[in-house]
C-alpha cells in the first residue's frame, strides 16, 4: 500500500468528479432456499449496467478473515489504513450530533437496552426505540457529576445516545461494557492501562446509576457503553488528496467519521432520494462526495433478509438521478458484509465496482458477490480504493523519475 505522504506528494487538484457511494452492510450469504444473496435476489438494473461500463472485484475492508466494525471498514475506504488510523465509536457519534469537544472529553457511545430479571441482556437495542424517546431517557441522564466529572448524556439516534465525560484526569482506554450478545449481563468497564482507573470507575459508577433511574422504564431498563475515545488527529484529505470533499449522511456516525478525514457535512435528507438531491444541489461545490446508505446494514442486523433485498432496490431505483450527473468516476461498494443470516457483521469480502472513462471493461454484467468475484480487480484491500479513485479521475501525478 502506497502512504499517504506518498499519495500526497503526487495529487494534484483537478474539476474532475469523483462520487463514492456506499451501501452499508452491502455483503451477504446465499439464502438457504434460493442460493442468492441479497443482491442476488434484488432487481439491480442500473448497478448492473455500472457494472458492465466499470471494472469489478471483491474488497477486504480490512484483511482476510478480519470482521471490521464501521469506523475500520470507512476509514480504510477514504484511504486511511485502519490499523493505524484507530478512532472510538463514541467520539464519531459526537461529532455526528455537533458536540463541541473539549481536549480532556472522553465520548462513549451508548444503547440504551433490555435486560430481564437476572440482568441478563434480552435486547442490545430496546426495540430500536424512536429518537423522541432516547431524548426522554437522555434528560433522565443528563448532568450527572461523579468524582468530580460532569457527563453529557445526549440522544444520537433511535437506541443510540452518546456519554461524554468531561473532567480531569481520564483516560479513554477503558474496556466496552456492551458484550455484543443477547442472554448474558453487561460488562464491566475495566481499565487497560495504569492510568485509567479513575475513568473506569466513574463509568462503572454511571451504569450503575443508569440502571437504578431505568428500573422503571422496560424495556429500556439499562445501558450498554462502547468506544471510549477522544478526538483524534487525522491529516485532512483536502491537504493530503487535494480534494474538496462532501459527506452525505444521515447517520451521526458517518458525520462524524466524515469530520475526522476532513470533510465538510451536508445537510440532507433520510431517503436515498434525498441524498441524491443534495448532491444535485452541491455538485459543482466540491469534487468528491461520500454518500452513505444505512437501512441495508439495519436489515441485515434484524436478520431481514428480504427487506434488505428491497432496500437494495431502492438504492438501484434512485441511481438514474446520480447516474445523469456524469460523475468522472462512480464507485459503488459496502464497508462491511452484513448477512441477514448471521443478523451482524462479518469478514466475507464486499462486491466493488468502479466506472470511468479511463477505466478497462472486465466483461462483469451484474453487480453482485458472485459475479464481481470474475472482475479484474480480483479480491484487494479497501485501502486501494482511493488512489485507484484518484487515478480515474486523472488526479495523479506520475510516481517516481
Amino acid at each position: 500500500m502506497i502512504g499517504l505522504d506518498q499519495i500526497k506528494d503526487i495529487a494534484s487538484s483537478t474539476p474532475s468528479k469523483i462520487v463514492l457511494l456506499i451501501i452499508d452492510g452491502l455483503g451477504g450469504l446465499p439464502h438457504p432456499q434460493t442460493g442468492r444473496t441479497e443482491l442476488e435476489s434484488a432487481t439491480t438494473p442500473n448497478l448492473d449496467a455500472l457494472a458492465k461500463d466499470g471494472i469489478c472485484g471483491l474488497m477486504d475492508p480490512v484483511s482476510p478473515g478480519i470482521t471490521p466494525g464501521s469506523a475500520p471498514g470507512h476509514l480504510a475506504l477514504f484511504g486511511y489504513d485502519p490499523l493505524r488510523f484507530m478512532v472510538g465509536r463514541g467520539v464519531l457519534e459526537a461529532l455526528g450530533i455537533d458536540f463541541q469537544f473539549e481536549e480532556r472529553d472522553v465520548a462513549a457511545r451508548g444503547n440504551f437496552c433490555t435486560v430481564d430479571g437476572s440482568g441478563l441482556v434480552t435486547d442490545r437495542r430496546a426495540g430500536r426505540i424512536s429518537t423522541q424517546r432516547c431524548s426522554q431517557l437522555c434528560r433522565m441522564l443528563d448532568g450527572l457529576t461523579i468524582e468530580g466529572v460532569t457527563l453529557f448524556v445526549l440522544p444520537v439516534k433511535e437506541h443510540r445516545f452518546v456519554a461524554v465525560f468531561r473532567g480531569e484526569g481520564l483516560s479513554s482506554e477503558l474496556s466496552d461494557s456492551d458484550p455484543q450478545q443477547v442472554g448474558v449481563e453487561p460488562k464491566a468497564v475495566v481499565p487497560l492501562s495504569s492510568g485509567a482507573a479513575k475513568a473506569a470507575s466513574i463509568a462503572n459508577e454511571f451504569v450503575a446509576k443508569a440502571k437504578a433511574t431505568l428500573a422503571d422504564q422496560y424495556p429500556t431498563n439499562m445501558v450498554l457503553l462502547r468506544g471510549f475515545s477522544r478526538y483524534p488527529q487525522f491529516p485532512p484529505m483536502s491537504e493530503v488528496y487535494k480534494l474538496r470533499a462532501a459527506a452525505i449522511a444521515p447517520y451521526p456516525m458517518y458525520r462524524g467519521l466524515a469530520k475526522v478525514v476532513g470533510m465538510e457535512v451536508l445537510p440532507t435528507g433520510a431517503s436515498i432520494e434525498e441524498e441524491l438531491a443534495t448532491l444535485a444541489q452541491n455538485y459543482d461545490s466540491y469534487d468528491y462526495f461520500f454518500i452513505h446508505i444505512k437501512e441495508t446494514d439495519m436489515a441485515g442486523e434484524d436478520g431481514d433478509f428480504d427487506r434488505k433485498a428491497r432496500v437494495i432496490e431502492e438504492v438501484d431505483a434512485a441511481l438514474p438521478r446520480l447516474i445523469a450527473l456524469d460523475p468522472d468516476v462512480i464507485i459503488v461498494t459496502g464497508d462491511h458484509s452484513t448477512p441477514a443470516l448471521l443478523k451482524g457483521h462479518s469478514w466475507h469480502p464486499l462486491p466493488f465496482l468502479l466506472r470511468s472513462r479511463w477505466c478497462r471493461p472486465d466483461g462483469v454484467e451484474q453487480f453482485s458477490e458472485r459475479a464481481c468475484s470474475f472482475g479484474s480487480m480480483g479480491r484487494f484491500p479497501a485501502t486501494d480504493v482511493m488512489p485507484l479513485a484518484l487515478a480515474n479521475a486523472l488526479k495523479l501525478k506520475k510516481f517516481g523519475a
